[in-house]
């Protein structure tokens, strides 16, 4: 009996199981993530926002950092900040690393207990050389440099459009009166920036006022939206008198949401929102030019006043980035 030829049948069957492949896959292509195929072929599909870019629209950011109870999510934070559990440290500096730029690797290498050892972390040494120019005044902190210059009298800016007064920020008339048409700079500590400042130049702390307030965010998008912010948060006001030259430079360390306190070395105290001692504490604390003097909880704002013989120095722009112990400032000549 002949045996029948089936490589013909066997040809068509399989060419007809690739058509209905083809036809399957083609259905099945005529939406990409809802849009038409031939569409997404022609043109690239946007990216979607990471947490972060969303957290940086300015109505968000605003809304999200001022429009809560700041006071109740500041104490909050202090005290979540010292729940000492690795676990969870390692968790939450995970988070803080998607909405920030933390970088731990000046850091000293240490496991953390807790998400406040990871905000008031200390530097390995000489990760921040210090100046020694005795003409120099250096930084005291990392900083992202704000409104700069020279005061207009009293008068000095917190951005574009929104000036404030010494004597408000002070709360000492006399005081604002020895920095008239002065030197101001404005450097902010962001969350994951070095929270720890130290003695711009060698000099004795005479004395700390203490200034109760309010805790606004004091990042740029607040401070184009909060009049006098500054003059409106909580802050602590150090006195400085630089050796041998007697020269007066102010540091005004500004609170803000989230700062739990502002701890300094020369006084046996905290500074904080329930804090309810002396407003002014005189001391007399020397300090070595690159000391460490105290450090923030989470990260916030110092403001450097000078007296109006220094000069800037000009490298300093609203905008760049400074690290502490970098120059600053520099004295007039024959006065160190």
């Amino acid at each position: 009996m002949r045996v029948p030829n089936v490589r013909p049948f066997l040809r068509r069957a399989r060419s007809w199981r690739a058509t209905r492949r083809r036809a399957r896959t083609k259905r099945r292509g005529r939406l990409v993530r809802g849009v038409p195929s031939s569409l997404a072929r022609r043109a690239k599909l946007p990216k979607l926002p990471s947490p972060r870019r969303i957290f940086l629209q300015e109505d968000i950011n605003f809304l999200v950092t001022n429009r809560i109870p700041r006071r109740l999510a500041t104490r909050f934070m202090g005290w979540f900040s010292k729940v000492e559990n690795p676990a969870l440290c390692k968790i939450t500096i995970a988070v803080w690393r998607v909405f920030s730029d933390l970088d731990l690797s000046d850091a000293e290498p240490v496991r953390y207990r807790s998400l406040h050892e990871c905000f008031t972390r200390r530097l390995v040494p000489g990760a921040r050389p210090i100046d020694a120019d005795d003409t120099v005044v250096v930084s005291p902190c990392d900083a992202l440099v704000g409104a700069t210059g020279r005061l207009c009298g009293t008068d000095l800016i917190q951005a574009k459009g929104f000036p404030y007064r010494l004597e408000e920020l002070l709360a000492d008339p006399n005081a604002a009166a020895k920095h008239r048409n002065g030197w101001f700079v404005t450097l902010r500590l962001t969350s994951a920036m070095y929270h720890r400042f130290h003695a711009p130049y060698d000099c004795d702390v005479e004395r700390v006022d203490y200034i109760s307030g309010d805790t606004w965010n004091v990042n740029p998008i607040a401070l184009r939206r909060v009049e006098r912010l500054f003059c409106r948060n909580e802050r602590a006001v150090m006195t400085l008198r630089l050796q041998p030259s007697q020269h007066a430079v102010t540091l005004v360390a500004v609170g803000a949401i989230l700062v739990a306190s502002v701890r300094l070395h020369c006084l046996d105290i905290r500074l904080h929102g329930r804090y309810r001692g002396p407003e002014v504490i005189h001391c007399r604390a020397p300090h070595d030019k690159g000391q460490e003097m105290g450090w923030f909880e989470h990260g916030s704002t110092i403001v450097v006043l000078a007296p109006p013989q220094f000069e800037l120095v000009p490298d300093i722009a609203e905008g760049s980035v400074i690290h502490m112990g970098q120059p600053l400032f520099r004295l007039p000549r024959g006065s160190h």
